[in-house]
């Protein structure tokens, strides 16, 4: 599978975690989901290891580099949740939506060619994604201080580039298997530690568990497709394609929840997947 393909598969299913999180964010403890799917994450993949016999000792530089993954895709998590959480989406979903813009970029200057070409379907596909994200919030609420929110949307960016970058160099110079599963240990001990620290709730019920877990595998599916894309040629589509979860959480709510599209949405939806179609070639 090539690496924008897995980027694909990665988007699906975190647009289905993202869609799941619209159910549980305003009757469940932010603490308590990040906890609850990062651990369902880290179970999935140990299993996964084991059983694919792939548990094998890793360089110290891949050790090193899986730890800065995982503290990045906590970084990330948090920050993507707290942006969100202030809202409004028009403005935070564009900065998220962005990292893909980080991750190629990182690449260029670590020496992988990039067309000009190349650089306008990433646009295209950063532009297409924000539109569709944007342009589905349609409420009028007043919302706090946008300072705040645009450096927590910044974080999450740069939190999700730092992620692939770092997860990804391990991959190519190991097995993707064993490092990311580094990458969920240290995840998981960081986000125990920070919950330990500010006294957040680590229970988020027995009605939310399913839904938490379902989200869990969802997301150690997507992590896994996109650190392990790493031992992959142009590596860093798989970031690019990554982040069309944002436009794809639109068109699931479209689907399951009747919720509409506009015309401009749509074609948002077809910038994007035209920009997709160009790096596939």
């Amino acid at each position: 599978m090539s690496a924008l393909a897995l980027g694909l598969v990665a988007a699906l299913c975190w647009g289905f975690h993202d869609i799941c999180v619209r159910f549980l964010s305003q009757k469940t403890s932010i603490s308590a989901c990040i906890f609850t799917v990062i651990l369902t994450g880290l179970i999935f993949h140990t299993v996964a290891t084991i059983s694919t016999g792939t548990l094998e000792a890793l360089p110290a530089r891949a050790v090193f580099l899986s730890i800065g993954s995982g503290f990045c895709f906590v970084v990330a998590t948090f920050g993507l949740y707290y942006a969100f959480e202030r809202g409004p989406v028009k403005l935070v979903a564009p900065l998220i939506a962005g990292y893909p813009i980080l991750s190629v970029g990182w690449a260029a200057v670590q020496g992988h060619p990039v067309s000009a070409l190349q650089w306008f379907a990433v646009l295209a596909i950063v532009g297409g994604v924000s539109c569709v994200a944007a342009l589905s919030d349609k409420t009028d609420q007043e919302t706090p201080p946008i300072g705040p929110t645009v450096l927590f949307a910044l974080i999450a960016a740069a939190g999700f580039a730092g992620t692939f970058a770092f997860g990804q160099a391990a991959a190519a110079m190991s097995h993707e298997m064993p490092s990311t599963l580094v990458t969920r240990v240290t995840a998981l001990l960081l986000v125990v530690g920070i919950l330990i620290l500010f006294k957040q709730p680590f229970w988020a019920g027995r009605k939310a568990l399913p839904w938490l877990i379902a989200m869990g595998l969802a997301d150690g599916i997507a992590l896994m497709c996109v650190l392990s894309a790493g031992a992959l040629e142009n590596a860093k589509y798989a970031s690019v394609s990554s982040s069309l979860f944002g436009m794809l959480t639109v068109i699931l709510a479209w689907m399951f929840l009747k919720e509409r599209m506009t015309l401009a949405q749509w074609s948002g939806c077809a910038v994007a997947f035209a920009g997709v179609g160009f790096l596939a070639l």
